[in-house]
């Protein structure tokens, strides 16, 4: 158990408390592959719009030319129809410099210089989440959802601070037979390549394979009552498979692998062999996993029961861990605090206070954790979520947090684990 209380100081990169600043989603990296240029997502014009910092002389500029607000999507349930940004759908091409977002109902690219092409649009009567871009940056992501699983008034039939609707929506899309899209589109054309037609499912997430862009990796989003077999999807266009990622079996060590269990938070490995992933069991603590998709074994490090606190587990590109939750000293009494709206099936607490280096030794399913510095976060609503992650290099770590009234960004150093 790690006591040592020596933090690193942490760096602020960019926001006030004027307005909100905050990364883009973990599935993509917010930093260009030099590590020199951040991108961001920030209202300080009245409406989100993308932004990129150079981390070197400090120059900030607005790339996109939104004034509409943010699009409805998932996390984001009280924006525009087919009006505004969609926040969630922001990602980048790293290696090029090209961000991909959907802005009203047209999907789009900018570049370095804020020239903006449209490339396609968005079919009638559907709502985007995260978009994603294949490592070779040729193809371009975009999940969709018939938009009926999302049709309600936010503020009449809303609740918590997202206005998230009253009745369970995975519930809705089982029961009328609702479909979601794997949408792939030529980055350079804008052509659609290719639409995969996923049943009964509401994606929010999806990852090209980094090694084989043919291969996507999507969730199925708020499974209530199986979410531990019905979360992680990976589906193989050269053969038009699709296969469960995270099956139920038993396993070594106390706890087995049960759909009533919480999965969430997929991502690759570098090598595209492995998938990482962290949850809860039903009957015991929070755990972090790790599947091969190689020989489909499975290693989950079982966390200990006092760590509680709901966070995020992503990777650098040598392997090691990063998480902005769960960790606590011994005896340390956690501040009482107001929490974030429910998250699905999620049970854990949102009062998680440290980012953290975490080093995993999954042949024995240990942890090493390393407390770099508190986060400070109020965990209130989805853009104040850390979501940490390394530079690609592997010195820093990036992360967003709200400590007083607006969402901003900072960055810690790491320090040498090999």
């Amino acid at each position: 158990m790690t006591t040592n209380r020596n933090f690193q100081l942490r760096q602020h990169i960019s926001g006030c408390e004027e307005y909100n600043t905050q990364m883009l989603y973990f599935t993509c990296s917010s930093l260009s592959q030099d590590d020199r240029r951040i991108y961001l997502v920030s209202d300080r014009n009245g409406s989100p719009n993308v932004v990129v910092k150079d981390l070197e002389t400090g120059e900030e500029r607005i790339l996109t030319q939104n004034h509409s607000g943010y699009l409805k999507s998932y996390v984001y349930f009280d924006g525009g129809f087919n009006d505004g940004l969609g926040k969630a759908s922001v990602s980048l091409d790293c290696v090029n410099d090209i961000i991909y977002f959907i802005q009203d109902d047209k999907i789009c690219k900018v570049n370095l210089q804020g020239e903006i092409t449209v490339l396609n649009t968005v079919p009638d009567g559907r709502m985007t989440a995260f978009t994603h871009v294949s490592a070779d940056g040729r193809l371009l992501c975009v999940p969709m959802t018939d938009g009926r699983c999302l049709d309600f008034d936010p503020d009449t039939e809303g609740y918590g601070l997202d206005k998230r609707p009253k009745y369970n929506i995975d519930g809705r899309v089982q029961a009328e037979n609702l479909s979601s899209y794997l949408c792939v589109y030529d980055t350079a054309t804008g052509a659609l390549v290719y639409e995969k037609q996923i049943p009964r499912c509401w994606i929010t997430h999806v990852q090209f394979n980094p090694m084989n862009s043919e291969q996507i990796m999507y969730n199925h989003e708020w499974p209530e009552s199986d979410c531990g077999i019905r979360r992680i999807w990976l589906y193989d266009h050269s053969t038009d498979t699709i296969r469960n990622m995270r099956t139920e079996g038993e396993m070594p060590g106390k706890y087995a692998r049960r759909k009533e269990d919480w999965v969430c938070h997929e991502m690759w490995s570098d090598d595209g062999r492995y998938i990482i992933y962290h949850g809860g069991y039903a009957d015991g603590p929070a755990f972090v996993g790790r599947l091969d998709t190689a020989d489909f074994s499975y290693v989950e490090c079982a966390l200990p029961d006092d760590y509680n606190a709901y966070g995020h587990f992503l990777m650098a590109h040598n392997g090691d861990l990063v998480c902005d939750g769960y960790f606590k000293f011994p005896d340390e009494i956690k501040p009482v605090r107001e929490n974030s709206t429910d998250n699905g099936p999620d049970p854990h607490k949102k009062d998680a206070e440290y980012i953290c280096q975490v080093i995993p030794d999954w042949a024995s399913g240990t942890l090493k954790w390393i407390p770099l510095c508190k986060h400070e976060t109020d965990w209130l609503g989805q853009d104040s979520h850390p979501h940490p992650i390394y530079s690609h290099l592997g010195d820093k770590i990036f992360f967003s947090s709200r400590k007083g009234k607006k969402v901003q960004v900072y960055a810690v150093k790491c320090l040498p684990t090999r």
